[in-house]
């Protein structure tokens, strides 16, 4: 099918929806979007489509392959069948949107939507970028027909002070850490702290990882003691160490004493080392295996969902023990040399002998090295030969750029 990357939705209803092998699903009743509020154009979340015995489920939009003036056609046959329940933050276009009020902001003239187009932009999503309204027209006729932009008509955006917590979070549900830690930064801090507030210690770990310093401080801050402590446990070991260390001593060690002790102790390592050094910058939980681990093992390790896809690049081989500082290390396996052999191969039979880094290797050399080897992770590891941990390239960038560089990202 020809795919296009715009259309209204009115004109979308009642498409057949297929899956992979052509096999029909049901019939698109209604699209799911996420108002803002700002003017900008919301994002679409998904389809709601009737399947059999007119039941209504949900068909998030990353699963949409194809779009024509046909059809929908589905990228995975996997359904989840569960009714379609709408929730809090969301907005059904053709449920909802039609014929609601809206006001022209080029003459501020009063007119009704009649219709509203969705656009694929270049990263893929989907946004509800155009509306057609109608304005009224005299007696016996109707009005004019005019196709505008999403930020050409006020009356669409959520109201300011109508938003609760919990409408924001379902807003958001879909949004990456990095993109959810630009949206916090637009609310008002009031706002922004009620949100970090009602998110999981997980997926506020991942936010807080994302935010300049100053403001990572700012949300912990606010949280009860014990959370925060929970809040630091789920961050990635170099970022809690680099977040602490924007500390006073007497904080970091409140905060140390509430961690579980072994999640502390693999942050007191790193807040050992000068912060512009290879110590200073690298994570103390790459993947570790023994030598008698096979690539089976290691491929299984490295599917890990919470690995950064640079952690998961590599494997470590070490003598016992296998957490930070291990016993000798051995060497390295990259996932690429994994993939080439057969899974019961013992990983350390497939060794790379580069010389590892040192922890005080400082920025400029933990650069070269990385430019050198053309790597996107690398060993550290201490004169007693143990693995100390591994810096990733992300980490390297973060410290390379100027201090404000997620501002100016939010920015741009």
């Amino acid at each position: 099918m020809t795919t296009v990357s715009r259309a209204y939705v009115s004109r979308m209803a009642a498409l057949t929806v297929f899956d992979p092998n052509g096999d029909r699903v049901g019939k698109l009743r209604d699209v799911v979007v996420a108002l803002r509020v700002d003017s900008a154009p919301p994002r679409v979340l998904g389809l709601v489509v009737e399947i059999v015995a007119r039941r209504r489920i949900f068909i998030p939009m990353g699963r949409v392959t194809g779009l024509d003036a046909g059809s929908v056609v589905l990228g995975s046959g996997t359904l989840n069948l569960k009714r379609f329940e709408q929730r809090a933050g969301e907005t059904l276009v053709l449920g909802e949107l039609l014929d609601r009020s809206v006001r022209i902001l080029e003459n501020d003239r009063p007119a009704t939507v009649v219709d509203a187009g969705m656009e694929q932009t270049r990263t893929g999503e989907w946004v509800l970028s155009r509306v057609a309204v109608q304005e009224p027209g005299r007696i016996g006729r109707r009005g004019q027909l005019r196709q505008l932009a999403w930020d050409e008509v006020s009356g669409l955006a959520l109201p300011q002070g109508g938003q609760g917590t919990e409408t924001l979070l379902a807003t958001y549900r879909d949004l990456n850490a990095a993109d959810l830690a630009h949206a916090l930064q637009d609310l008002p801090v009031k706002r922004r702290h009620e949100v970090a507030e009602a998110l999981d210690d997980d997926r506020l770990a991942d936010v807080l990882g994302e935010l300049p310093e100053a403001e990572q401080i700012g949300i912990l801050g606010t949280l009860a003691d014990r959370r925060a402590a929970d809040v630091l446990e789920e961050m990635d070991p170099d970022d809690a160490a680099d977040l602490l260390n924007e500390m006073p001593g007497a904080d970091q060690q409140r905060y140390l004493e509430l961690m579980e002790p072994d999640e502390a102790e693999s942050v007191r390592q790193l807040l050992a080392y000068n912060e512009d050094t290879a110590g200073g910058i690298m994570t103390s939980e790459p993947v570790i295996l023994t030598p008698d681990a096979t690539i089976a093992e290691a491929l299984a390790r490295v599917r890990e969902p919470e690995l950064t896809p640079s952690l998961a690049s590599q494997v470590y081989v070490c003598r016992a023990p296998s957490a930070t500082p291990t016993g000798r290390y051995l060497g390295l396996a990259h996932i690429q040399r994994l993939l080439r052999e057969p899974p019961s191969t013992l990983v350390s039979g497939v060794l790379d002998d580069l010389e590892p880094l040192r922890p005080g290797a400082t920025l400029n050399e933990v650069t070269r090295y990385f430019a050198t080897y053309n790597l996107v992770a690398a060993p550290v590891v201490d004169s007693q030969g143990r693995l100390v941990g591994a810096v990733s390239v992300d980490d390297v960038l973060d410290h390379l750029l100027p201090d404000d560089w997620r501002e100016q990202a939010r920015r741009g």
